[in-house]
């Protein structure tokens, strides 16, 4: 099969029957041979019933309903343990995302060798309270991940197969689905310009608080893909600099006293200075954070995945 198109909703029976009409007229303008697997998140409307109804209407059309609503991410995740196709294109069921792009993003993949291809909505038909925080977010997400993307949580997106085949999406990390897979071995990772389109039925799902835990998730996502297998690395490190310098520091105000003694000079109790505290917190806090890094490296090597890497090819080997 040429393409899979997953596709998350949750309250979208308005766009449904244009969505699944859009992508087949233009699958088959241009011969490919595909599916579309839609994941029904927990919806409460009539979604369900229209995902059954098309899938008696297109051959192609499968469905998935969860029980509850979990989450975009649980939806992708879901879909790509189920997609048959050689390329996997992601898209939203709100028809902001453009079907058209199917043929050029599926060329870039298969022609050009990219691992995955993100959308970029360059020109954006939302308010500027959602524009503006998602600059700032796009913003961090490339200083912090090093790859250079104008748009991380674009939903539309392209993948080899074996790339979707290869992550897992969880919580609500489908925004650094790129940072995953480049931790995955996936490093060729391209960008394409798409048409964004106003949103015609319904409302938008997100509110203000995803900014805050997409802020959240960004670091969690970073420490997880650097430090996850060596926690030691980052805790050890900071809790042993903190407990140098405190030491340091109380090390300085012993010498001090005794100095002040061996002179004769009057001198106030070591106790009765505020570096001796500053130098108390410090070495209480390096204590801490190495115990912290000491312990989640032991919980890091009794996890049952501790030895299982991506491996891309094998030779002569079961």
């Amino acid at each position: 099969m040429d393409i899979s198109v997953v596709v998350p909703l949750y309250n979208e029976d308005e766009s449904l029957p244009e969505l699944a009409a859009w992508i087949d007229r233009v699958c088959k303008e241009h011969g490919f041979s595909y599916e579309v697997i839609l994941v029904d998140d927990g919806s409460t409307d009539k979604s369900w019933q229209v995902v059954q109804e098309l899938s008696q209407k297109y051959e192609g059309v499968k469905g998935i309903k969860f029980r509850r609503n979990y989450g975009k991410s649980a939806a992708l995740n879901e879909g790509f343990g189920k997609v048959s196709g050689d390329v996997v294109i992601t898209m939203d069921a709100d028809l902001q995302d453009s079907p058209d792009e199917i043929p050029e993003l599926r060329r870039m993949i298969i022609e050009d060798g990219f691992d995955l291809v993100s959308g970029w909505k360059k020109k954006r038909y939302d308010p500027i309270t959602k524009t503006i925080p998602t600059k700032i977010y796009n913003w961090a997400n490339r200083k912090m991940s090093g790859i250079y993307l104008h748009d991380f949580n674009c939903g539309l997106k392209a993948y080899k197969k074996n790339v979707v085949q290869s992550i897992e999406v969880y919580g609500e990390m489908h925004r650094f689905i790129p940072v995953i897979a480049k931790e995955a071995g996936f490093t060729k990772i391209g960008e394409k310009v798409v048409q964004h389109q106003a949103r015609k039925y319904g409302v938008t799902k997100f509110g203000i608080e995803r900014f805050i835990n997409g802020f959240l998730d960004l670091l969690s996502i970073s420490f997880i893909t650097r430090f996850g297998k060596k926690p030691m690395h980052l805790f050890g490190l900071i809790g042993t600099l903190f407990f140098f310098f405190g030491g340091m520091i109380t090390i300085w105000l012993l010498g001090s006293k005794a100095y002040s003694i061996y002179i004769g000079e009057p001198d106030r109790l070591v106790a009765q200075n505020p570096s001796f505290y500053i130098a108390l917190v410090m070495m209480v806090i390096g204590v801490q954070l190495f115990l912290t890094g000491f312990l989640a490296e032991l919980i890091s090597r009794s996890a049952s995945d501790r030895n299982q890497y991506q491996v891309a090819e094998k030779i002569k080997l079961n």
